[in-house]
């Protein structure tokens, strides 16, 4: 249990003490995507669903999910994040999105970003079920990070 930052040497729970670490620049990017059908992409892409404009939702939503991570996620340190984007793209059968948190800080923005992508792809789900329920959100996972104690890491 002693790899695990978040517990303490009886296994408790704990809130990592930040206080003596460096501020550093620190960045990082979470992905997923939604799977659809070709009728429903068509909807998200033209904004033409039942619920207008999917696409500036989602990145709404993504952005104040990022904000609020620290209030959603027990043991994650409050940030004063200096910037948090959500970017689309489109496939076959699938919106992907991208989320992208950065901050001059003590400890890393990796949970801001998975959250920012995660609340996206669910809003992006919420916005177009009343079009098709059996979306697929899958495969959100960090993308990349920067800075920090353990340095820079990208996902192959």
């Amino acid at each position: 249990m002693s790899n695990l930052t978040h517990l303490d040497d009886k296994g408790a729970a704990r809130m990592v003490d930040v206080g003596g670490k460096a501020e550093t620049v620190r960045s990082a990017a979470a992905g997923g995507r939604i799977r659809m059908a070709p009728a429903t992409l068509k909807a998200v892409r033209e904004g033409s669903g039942p619920k207008g404009d999917v696409l500036s939702a989602a990145r709404i939503a993504g952005i104040m999910a990022a904000k609020k991570t620290g209030e959603l996620i027990p043991l994650c340190h409050p940030l004063a994040l200096d910037s948090v984007s959500v970017d689309f793209t489109f496939s076959n059968d699938a919106v992907e999105v991208t989320a992208r948190a950065a901050l001059t800080g003590k400890t890393g923005v990796e949970m801001e970003a998975l959250t920012a992508a995660s609340i996206a792809l669910l809003t992006l789900y919420d916005m177009a079920k009343a079009l098709e329920k059996g979306m697929v959100i899958e495969q959100v996972r960090l993308l990349e990070k920067t800075g920090g104690k353990s340095g820079d890491w990208r996902a192959e």
